[in-house]
């Protein structure tokens, strides 16, 4: 399943995101966003977990969690059309 991370601090890291996400399980990937222009985080991130009870896990978990003083927002990403 591959989840979208919203509102993240501009420090967060991959290495960071991947850490927490592992607490729940195996992580496939993990995406962080970044501006083309700046190089720093654009604040979002897409993480792909195989297995789909771990993902959801995660996702109820994680959602509203305070990292590095921002509440991120965890939820399904949405496929592209």
């Amino acid at each position: 399943m591959k989840l979208l991370i919203r509102n993240l601090d501009r420090s967060t890291t991959e290495a960071d995101l991947k850490d927490l996400f592992e607490g729940y399980g195996t992580v496939q990937s993990c995406n962080l966003v970044l501006d083309k222009d700046s190089g720093k985080s654009k604040g979002f991130a897409f993480v792909e977990m195989p297995k789909l009870g771990e993902a959801k896990a995660a996702m109820k978990n994680l959602n509203g969690r305070h990292v590095d003083d921002n509440m991120i927002r965890v939820k399904k990403a949405e496929s592209k059309a």
